[in-house]
């Protein structure tokens, strides 16, 4: 539960909700999550001691885990990383591109949003849907 909620603090702050909602609201956090038991599977260790190396961060410089802090702290504690979590905060930032604006049918981009806000057409998905989102709210 931690983890999640930090890394969905980590890529709302890479993609805030502004006149479009951000990436905590398309799932990008659920994209990841899905990756991180199949194609990404070798980086699951990554995720672990990265997710933690901010956590620490966030508080040894405030006090606080990362998902509680408000968002220019966030970006504070972002802004300083070194070493391994530096490095894990540029796998971060490219997964949560690919899950916002890559197909939803991988568990991301929720109701195709970042298309629609690009203009792009939404492709209509044959089948079914691999995974279904949480509810929000729930």
């Amino acid at each position: 539960m931690a983890e999640g909620r930090t890394l969905q603090a980590i890529c709302e702050q890479i993609i805030p909700t502004d006149q479009t909602p951000g990436a905590a609201w398309a799932g990008v956090v659920n994209f990841i999550d899905r990756q991180l038991t199949g194609p990404y599977r070798r980086q699951q260790a990554a995720y672990r001691s990265g997710l933690q190396e901010i956590d620490d961060a966030a508080v040894g410089k405030f006090g606080k885990d990362f998902a509680a802090l408000d968002g220019q702290m966030q970006t504070e504690v972002l802004q300083s990383l070194t070493g391994g979590a530096k490095r894990f905060f540029s796998t971060a930032i490219a997964h949560t591109m690919q899950g916002y604006y890559g197909d939803p049918r991988h568990g991301g981009n929720r109701d195709a949003v970042s298309w629609r806000m690009l203009g792009v057409p939404v492709i209509p998905i044959r089948g079914r849907n691999r995974y279904e989102l949480p509810k929000q709210g729930a």
